[in-house]
């Protein structure tokens, strides 16, 4: 049994809303100089949850089932409150419909989403039919704080401790196994790099090399898995580091302006590569959590 200091971790009510839509530019340019007109952020999405592919969608930077902001009234308060309704937020969190019609039922937060600020959060098909634009949603933050008592060069970000407990990290020595679904190369990496802290956000993974895609077989990213990502140390934010592992889940669908993908939020990193990462084809949020009986 790993050891942690769950017992000193507080649980605290966070509230966001679900929020629409929102298009800056009618117009992006990909990578190759096409200009598209794509859904991405904000809404309810229907038809795309964690287990579904990340990659091969007619969108950009599309997220998952419902996406939330705490949108605060007070002026003075409102990025601050938007700042800790993310950082608090960790993936595993219960999350509960607070008003209209899907009041009271229960999901799951998957991930948090960088420049626009979003949390994102799984609900059954049937109550996102219930759920209307505006719904608040109740968050019971857990898990910032949370760490590994035995292994103090593995760091641990964003994650609820039942989500901890669900991808089971077995014990090598000094290191740690952990399941992921693929390794992705730190080279890869890009919108999100430099970034001072890793509470909060993702950052994207470029899928314009086919060669690499090809060789580390990412044109199978489902949203929700749990990847490596090698030589990248995420200890005080976002940096490469030789030898360094971090892990992740990937949160939202793949891009097509350049330097952007499908997102990664920062579950566990260690400098000094305490990590070893074990494939593990069913190492997906949405199995680990028991969100989808079909993955």
């Amino acid at each position: 049994m790993i050891k942690t200091n769950v017992e000193k971790l507080i649980k605290i009510s966070i509230m966001g809303e679900i929020v629409s839509p929102t298009i800056r530019d009618v117009y992006k340019v990909s990578a190759t100089g096409k200009p598209l007109v794509l859904p991405g952020v904000g809404g309810i999405t229907y038809n795309l949850r964690v287990g579904d592919p990340a990659y091969g969608w007619e969108a950009d930077h599309a997220e998952p089932g419902v996406s939330t902001e705490n949108k605060e009234n007070d002026a003075r308060t409102a990025q601050a409150a938007n700042t800790a309704f993310n950082v608090l937020s960790c993936v595993g969190n219960q999350a509960i419909a607070a008003t209209g019609d899907a009041k009271g039922d229960r999901g799951i937060v998957t991930g948090k989403h960088g420049g626009v600020e979003h949390v994102l959060v799984d609900f059954s098909p049937e109550v996102l039919e219930k759920l209307l634009i505006g719904d608040r949603i109740l968050i019971k933050a857990y898990g910032l704080g949370l760490k590994l008592l035995d292994y103090p060069d593995i760091k641990l970000f964003n994650m609820d401790p039942s989500l901890l407990e669900a991808v089971d990290p077995q014990p090598s020595g000094e290191k740690l196994l952990v399941p992921v679904t693929h390794i992705v190369p730190a080279a890869i990496m890009g919108s999100g790099l430099g970034s001072n802290q890793v509470n909060s956000g993702d950052y994207d993974i470029q899928l314009f090399d086919h060669t690499i895609v090809e060789q580390y077989g990412l044109q199978n990213l489902r949203l929700g898995d749990i990847v490596a990502i090698i030589d990248a140390d995420h200890s005080f934010g976002r940096i490469y580091r030789q030898g360094a592992i971090t892990i992740g889940v990937v949160v939202h669908t793949n891009c097509f302006a350049a330097g952007h993908g499908p997102g990664v939020t920062t579950l566990m990193t260690s400098a000094e590569g305490k990590i070893v990462p074990q494939i593990t084809p069913k190492a997906n949020v949405a199995s680990l959590l028991k969100l989808r009986a079909d993955i």
